[in-house]
């Protein structure tokens, strides 16, 4: 059974997300239908679109024409230029998507970067992000930020925090919860049914016994040998220079690393164009390209749609469709 359409969020509408959106339309047309949830007058018009009332109508419109669910702004886009003014819709564009893809007429979330300044001036925007606000509206106590490509997957467990708070904020109760939601989120959408997951150590080979530091031994290591006895497939704690190699990779299904950029350096360095932002223990599919609004090239053209092609590619698996 093919999948419903996929729900496109339209992001901040002064960055590149409306010239991304109808760079991918030009690649995919009718042979992943999506739709775009926004404003018509923001979008550039390098490609023909159709307005839709619904989102099942998105399929049969996609072949011929860029299909947009049409939600009113308070003002035109001006590219580079974030409007205060257009934060309404902005998280009316994102309210909107989770509904259709909680109600099952989406099969899936992408979300085109916001700005979260814009969205605090203009709405009183109080979330960190769009991560935390989609959690919100879902109703979820946690989630886990995956990174993921062709290549490689990788979940951080400390995120933006400062390197000198990484030991204080790696807790057991913390490392625990990550494994067991991504573990979950292997299994249930990505259709992986023994999930193997490579947990990288915190210290210099994986602390070397202790002499390195001992997180892996007080913290790490008693976390893995609990789940272990559960049933699942843990290798670690493993030293992190030695984890991302191809042979290595061949090895695990996800790296689980202790902090951002223990996890990010290696795919962006692998992938930096296709890494997909995913968000785990959600009760839906959200994807979103892995990077921001990108003001300095907005209106221009430059933009890559490569990591806004490669986040509705991995939805549209995620929810079932083939690519």
């Amino acid at each position: 059974m093919t999948p419903s359409p996929i729900a496109v969020s339209c992001g901040e509408p002064a960055g590149i997300g409306p010239e991304l959106v109808e760079a991918c339309w030009q690649v995919l047309k009718g042979d992943l239908p999506f739709y775009w949830i926004g404003d018509p007058a923001h979008l550039p018009g390098t490609v023909p679109c159709a307005t839709i009332t619904a989102p099942g109508e998105a399929a049969q419109i996609a072949s011929h024409a860029l299909p947009v669910l049409p939600l009113a702004f308070d003002g035109p886009r001006i590219p580079g230029q974030a409007q205060p003014a257009h934060a309404k819709g902005v998280i009316a564009a994102i309210e909107t998507g989770v509904a259709q893809v909680q109600s099952g007429a989406a099969s899936g979330l992408c979300t085109l970067p916001i700005h979260k300044q814009a969205l605090a001036e203009g709405a009183g925007f109080g979330f960190p992000g769009h991560t935390e606000f989609l959690a919100h509206l879902a109703g979820a106590d946690e989630v886990v930020m995956m990174l993921a490509s062709d290549m490689l997957r990788v979940v951080p467990v400390t995120i933006h925090i400062a390197l000198s708070a990484v030991p204080a904020q790696l807790t057991p109760g913390l490392l625990e919860r990550r494994l067991r939601i991504t573990h979950a989120a292997l299994r249930d959408q990505f259709g992986i049914t023994n999930p193997r997951i490579a947990v990288a150590g915190l210290n210099p080979h994986a602390g070397e016994g202790g002499r390195m530091g001992r997180e892996e031994i007080t913290v790490i290591t008693p976390v893995l040998e609990r789940l272990r006895a559960e049933g699942m497939d843990l290798a670690g704690p493993l030293p992190a220079d030695t984890m991302f190699h191809a042979a290595a990779r061949t090895r695990y299904d996800v790296a689980v690393c202790m902090y951002h950029d223990q996890a990010l350096i290696p795919i962006k360095t692998l992938d930096f164009d296709r890494g997909v932002n995913v968000t785990l223990g959600l009760p839906f599919i959200r994807t979103s390209p892995d990077h921001g609004t990108a003001f300095d090239i907005a209106g221009t053209g430059q933009g890559n749609p490569s990591s806004t092609l490669a986040a509705l590619r991995l939805a549209w698996t995620m929810a079932g469709g083939s690519v």
